[in-house]
């Protein structure tokens, strides 16, 4: 069956990036949207913080979520996602998010437009063991990502 050019991935099939601690799959990427928007799969094992407090310059992103439950901040509020629901996050407001639940969490996150695979790949290319923080606040940079943590954290 040709699907003119289109293609199918099953759950959790597709380039897996280990970057930030938690499963990221890349379903389509800039390559195959003509830059027009990147889709994952985010699996957060229970028990695990996603990246520290951020900001997109560049990007939208959407989370929909699969299964389990996912705590998200946004812009100073909190949301709670559980099976089915959706959330926008806008460029230019600080976000973060958590699984603080004992089951996995699963995520699917529309980044429009494409380009934040590049950025996982990057950090997935750091040597093993710590980071240090001023090199991935350069890579981040790079991408137009602002880390932004709360007062008194250790930079």
């Amino acid at each position: 069956m040709s699907l003119g050019g289109g293609y199918m991935l099953s759950s959790r099939e597709g380039r897996q990036i280990p970057a930030i601690g938690i499963g990221i799959t890349a379903k389509a990427t800039g390559e195959n949207t003509k830059d027009a928007y990147s889709l994952f799969e985010y699996a957060v094992p229970g028990g695990v913080n996603g990246p520290p407090p951020h900001v997109h310059t560049r990007e939208d992103e959407s989370f929909i979520c699969l299964a389990g439950k996912l705590d998200v901040m946004l812009g100073g509020e909190d949301f709670t996602l559980g099976t089915g629901d959706y959330l926008l996050l806008p460029r230019d407001v600080v976000h973060t998010f958590r699984n603080p639940y004992d089951d996995e969490a699963r995520v699917i996150s529309v980044v429009s437009p494409a380009g934040l695979e590049a950025y996982y790949q990057a950090l997935a290319d750091l040597p093993p063991g710590p980071k240090d923080i001023s090199v991935m606040q350069a890579i981040m940079a790079d991408f137009g990502i602002e880390l932004r943590l709360p007062a008194g954290s250790p930079s």
